[in-house]
């Protein structure tokens, strides 16, 4: 039996994405090439709800998320930095490296900072060069719900939006133009249900503007270079990965088939049922109510729960991959991927082997809770 990857990404790829990239390898600066990355530029741009610029980076979403920086940040910027998981933390982490001077505004992980808290760091520092917001952040499974007014602030005050939208495109909104979004990264391995290796940018025009006018002192993620290979042939300035790129212009058709409002339904669908199944049987939801992620369901570890031997009893008896807590959660929270292609039956066969374990494990689930479970992942499909 094939596992079931219920990871927060990767996570699993249709078959028709997979055979894509049995596709024969072309000459990446022919007429073939330019076809397909114009494609794929168009598409993502209906993905994104944007009609900025896109750049397709060989890269991981880390890759997406360092360009961010690297191509905006300059030595002494300040960029505020909403932290409430690792991500965020990694993130502001990584513009103090390049020089920059994050001002982090934290909260308890499994809530995010008050709009208010970030609004109060603006009025504090009157130089603010932009937010970075991490919109997803999948190591606690929360979600910012207030990015819209994140992008009005930074509009007002002509500062740069930038969301780190890495594992939440195609699984819940993220209008990039209605929200101000200056740069918006993401990456092809999450809720996008393609093989990992693609991460795809928009750049606003004014912010396109001001990185060819102030270019970083780097090669491979000088996106300098990316819009000037594209305007010029329509080609990227390094070899991408060309199987890579033919897997996620068949994933991107799928999304667009399925319609983006459907598709962001169905994962809203998808996270209730777990949240409720996971509460019948006892574990509750990490997140609080007004910041749970529909796509990263993050539960709590209950008495007698040993992370590892849960997770090696779904992988190994119930071919289930699910992930664990980082740093400070590590052993504390179990991670679902609720992503891509999910639906009523990657639900119900991740719930029935979390039951199968936590038997498995001793911790009788009776049979009441067992049913009231699956019974409510039923009623909400």
């Amino acid at each position: 039996m094939e596992y079931l990857v219920m990871l927060p990404g990767p996570t699993n790829v249709p078959n028709r994405v997979m055979n894509a990239m049995l596709a024969p390898i072309i000459n990446h600066r022919s007429q073939d090439f330019r076809i397909l990355y114009k494609s794929l530029v168009e598409k993502i741009k209906k993905t994104f709800q944007t009609s900025n610029d896109i750049i397709l980076l060989t890269t991981s979403g880390t890759g997406a998320v360092e360009a961010s920086v690297v191509n905006l940040i300059k030595k002494g910027d300040k960029a505020i930095v909403p932290v409430s998981g690792e991500f965020g933390s990694r993130l502001a982490d990584l513009i103090d490296s390049w020089g920059g001077k994050a001002i982090r505004v934290p909260s308890p992980y499994g809530e995010n900072p008050p709009y208010e808290k970030i609004e109060e760091a603006f009025d504090q520092n009157k130089d603010i060069k932009a937010i970075y917001a991490v919109y997803n952040e999948t190591s606690t499974g929360t979600t910012i719900r207030y990015m819209d007014k994140l992008g009005k602030l930074c509009s007002k005050n002509g500062t740069f939006f930038v969301a780190d939208a890495v594992s939440i495109l195609g699984g819940d909104e993220l209008p990039v133009d209605k929200w101000n979004i200056d740069i918006c990264v993401t990456a092809s391995q999450k809720a996008l249900a393609a093989p990992p290796g693609v991460s795809p940018i928009a750049i606003s025009e004014r912010t396109k503007k001001y990185i060819q006018s102030n270019p970083p002192s780097i090669l491979y993620l000088n996106l300098k270079r990316y819009f000037k290979y594209y305007e010029e042939n329509f080609e990227t300035p390094f070899t991408p990965a060309l199987p890579l790129f033919y897997a996620f212009n068949e994933a991107l058709d799928i999304v667009l088939e399925e319609g983006l409002d459907k598709r962001i339904l169905r994962h809203k669908l998808c996270a209730e049922a777990f949240y409720s199944g996971l509460s019948a049987l006892g574990l509750p939801p990490f997140a609080r109510e007004d910041a749970r992620s529909h796509v990263v369901i993050a539960a709590k570890y209950i008495d007698g729960m040993d992370d590892k031997k849960f997770r090696a009893l779904m992988s190994n008896e119930f071919r289930v991959l699910i992930a664990g807590g980082f740093g400070d959660l590590k052993g504390k929270v179990f991670r679902i991927g609720s992503m891509g292609e999910v639906n009523k039956y990657h639900v119900t066969r991740t719930l029935s082997s979390i039951i199968s374990s936590m038997n498995l494990l001793g911790l009788k689930v009776d049979e009441d809770a067992s049913s009231a479970a699956l019974e409510k992942t039923a009623k909400i499909f």
